[in-house]
């Protein structure tokens, strides 16, 4: 876990890991907002090869709404991304953005206990997906 991501390694291909993922996601309350298919994106626009990788923007509305009235400008910070990269054929990374980061950018206090349940709630994500088997 570096400072501004939590991460996992997820013992599933890429394609079975993404699904994993967005169930585990759903069980948590989050929605997918966006989704940018990075390996597709940078081929199409700078002809280059990088491995299988999705952004997925997700969303809980209601913890949306409280970070947005303790501090309006916190919206540059949603949604929660999570990345899903492949590793190799058989494994695979996930990487969500660490609520605890908006701490450091803001001085609501609400935004604490925003941030400490979006991150039990992708710690509870990552935790899902890296038990699962393919």
């Amino acid at each position: 876990m570096s400072g501004y991501t939590l991460m996992g390694k997820v013992g599933l291909p890429y394609q079975k890991a993404v699904e994993a993922v967005r169930s585990a996601l759903a069980e948590q309350g989050f929605g997918i907002l966006s989704e940018i298919d990075l390996k597709a994106t940078l081929s199409a626009k700078l002809g280059v090869d990088v491995p299988e990788q999705v952004i997925l923007g997700a969303c809980r509305p209601p913890l949306a709404y409280r970070a947005l009235q303790a501090d309006p400008s916190i919206a540059v910070m949603l949604p929660c991304n999570v990345v899903v990269r492949a590793l190799d054929e058989t494994t695979s990374a996930v990487e969500a953005f660490n609520p605890d980061v908006m701490l450091g950018l803001s001085a609501a206090p609400e935004l604490g206990l925003v941030a400490r349940d979006a991150k039990d709630r992708l710690v509870a994500v990552l935790a899902t997906v890296s038990e699962e088997k393919s």
